[in-house]
């Protein structure tokens, strides 16, 4: 058995199935003319190989990772150039990842972990998008003048051990000085962020009007997270036209996090830049790029505004369950407390162990002993006993759901503005089989907070449940477009969503498409999935996603088959699932 290592490049074609459904052969002929035109001499120019193509991807084996990482970055780029005149909804579109490893050779192909990581990790990736692995991340970084985004450790399919995955960002990484020498403020006892002016890149001064109207619209729109405290416009626009350390304003405002942008516009094109800083260290949490065509500009503002509020607030929560995880067991604040709580059931549930939801349990309760009315800690409470209903995790999963109904009430009583509040309700309603009152719940929330990502992920879901398959592509498509690296939970549901539109549509190959991302991320969505592999007659898949759904939550399909739960409204659509899961063997 021959082996080597390699840098292995995966490249998928975003939405094959939907293209080749709509034009089958010009889909097919506009794939053959970018492959042999753009694709096939980059990846010569850069030493590569091609291993083999299949209809909607391929497999590149290159001799080091930056070669592999400059032929992404010139493949997305040229790529998207290629394919601009084209109308948004038919244009071609890959996801690539890259990872360095050990592959076994046989003949002309290759195989191993390193070639099944590569392809694991194409499927985080954005639309347009590269994710590299940390052994690729290592061997590029200080070659290649991007910027890496560390995503974290991600829990790849049917890979034993977790794997740290970076995005490449694309955009040269900025320097700026660090100081230290100020005295800080006070901070916030709730996640904090103060909005720097976007800077005009234009080299037209009559152009600032557009970089100071966005900056105040995402000041405005990140007032609406009840949760957040977000520094008035007044004090950030104090440092409009300075050159600024990031660190030394963020302590002067009194804040842990700070967001700065720039915005350029050339002829009809507009680039917005926008990047959120951690002020321990300064370092950098997220950032993103946004080009658009300048036509409506008070729609472009508002389109603009809402993609970054909605990228901006999972990061911030995201980095504030990740500080959660590093805080100690002593002289912690209510906040802390249901920080620290938070984070062990984001950890419990990932991880299938009920007993982190009861250490979560724990740790809130001492957050409402101090505060009987801290938002965050009544919030992170409801949700464990709405995740203890559905897993059926525990002696009394119907208890746990009253529960959580009685602490989602106690907080809209103190929050009536409380967009998560209203979410959680709606999930409630939802497995109390009151599927108009979910609904009308998951609206009061958008209402509320057009930006709250999670909900747009959970009332796709609640729409697909309820057979709204349009509603719910739509809004699973917005959740992803305003969040593409929410927090995975809720990604997952989005990913479930249209899974389950097309389940009910009888499109079971485009429901295991999307099943199979969905599942990475939210293992009780394999139920789905054993039905999905059934119609389709892969009975050796059904039995595999019923093996592992049944270590995840051992209760759950006997729950679903005996009519304790229902994954659909539609008496017609329950029994397409039932049927499914009998096809299975169940």
């Amino acid at each position: 058995m021959e082996r080597r290592l390699a840098a292995i490049l995966a490249a998928d074609l975003v939405g094959y199935t939907r293209l080749m459904g709509v034009d089958e052969a010009g889909t097919l002929q506009r794939v053959n003319e970018l492959r042999q035109e753009i694709l096939e001499p980059l990846i010569t120019k850069h030493r590569g190989r091609i291993v083999k193509l299949v209809g909607d991807g391929l497999l590149v084996e290159f001799v080091s990772v930056v070669d592999a990482v400059a032929c992404a970055l010139a493949w997305q780029e040229r790529v998207s150039k290629h394919e601009a005149a084209q109308h948004s909804d038919v244009r071609l579109r890959f996801r690539i990842g890259i990872n360095l490893g050990d592959v076994i050779v046989e003949g002309d192909d290759i195989h191993g972990d390193g070639v099944n990581i590569a392809a694991r990790i194409e499927a985080l990736a954005e639309p347009q998008g590269i994710c590299i692995s940390d052994d690729a991340y290592r061997q590029a970084r200080g070659k290649i003048e991007v910027r890496f985004d560390d995503l974290g450790e991600q829990q790849l399919k049917n890979v034993a051990y977790p794997v740290r995955v970076y995005r490449i960002d694309g955009v040269k990484a900025e320097r700026d000085p660090r100081s230290r020498s100020h005295t800080p403020l006070e901070v916030p006892d709730k996640p904090s962020i103060a909005v720097l002016p976007f800077t005009n890149m234009s080299g037209d001064l009559d152009q600032g009007y557009l970089a100071d109207g966005i900056t105040e619209d995402i000041i405005t729109e990140l007032s609406r997270f009840s949760g957040l405290f977000v520094i008035a416009r007044n004090s950030t626009f104090a440092y409009k036209g300075k050159s600024v350390d990031i660190v030394k304003v963020a302590r002067e405002l009194g804040v842990r996090y700070l967001l700065e942008g720039s915005v350029r516009r050339s002829g009809n094109r507009l680039r917005i830049t926008a990047q959120l800083l951690d002020r321990d260290g300064g370092g950098h949490v997220w950032g993103e790029k946004f080009d658009r065509n300048l036509e409506d500009i008070f729609e472009l503002q508002d389109e603009i505004t809402r993609n970054v509020v909605g990228s901006i607030a999972p990061q911030i929560e995201l980095a504030e369950v990740e500080r959660g995880r590093k805080l100690g067991d002593v002289n912690l604040t209510a906040y802390e407390l249901a920080l620290k709580a938070q984070a062990l059931f984001y950890d419990g549930v990932a991880s299938v162990a009920p007993e982190i939801l009861d250490q979560a349990e724990s740790v809130v309760d001492n957050a409402l002993r101090l505060d009987g009315r801290n938002i965050h800690a009544l919030w992170t409470k409801s949700l464990i006993y709405l995740y203890r209903h559905v897993f059926r995790w525990g002696k009394d999963p119907d208890a746990a759901l009253a529960s959580c109904e009685e602490r989602v009430e106690s907080l809209i009583q103190i929050d009536s503005s409380n967009a998560k509040a209203y979410m959680i309700r709606a999930w409630a309603n939802l497995y109390r089989k009151r599927f108009d009152a979910a609904l009308t719940d998951h609206r009061q929330s958008l209402a509320l907070n057009p930006n709250l990502a999670m909900n747009i992920f959970a009332m796709a879901w609640t729409e697909a449940i309820a057979g709204l398959a349009e509603d719910a592509r739509e809004h699973a498509h917005l959740g992803l477009r305003l969040s593409p690296l929410d927090a995975d939970i809720w990604r997952g549901e989005g990913f479930c969503a249209l899974a389950l539109a097309s389940f009910y549509e009888r499109d079971f190959v485009e429901a295991v498409r999307w099943g199979q991302l969905s599942n990475q991320m939210q293992p009780v969505n394999q139920g789905l999935m054993i039905a999905a592999n059934a119609y389709l007659g892969d009975l050796a898949a059904a039995k595999a996603h019923a093996k592992a759904l049944q270590e995840f939550a051992p209760d759950f399909l006997p729950a679903v088959l005996s009519g304790a739960i229902e994954i659909c409204a539609i008496p017609e659509h329950n029994n397409l699932l039932l049927e499914g899961l009998r096809r299975a063997g169940l």
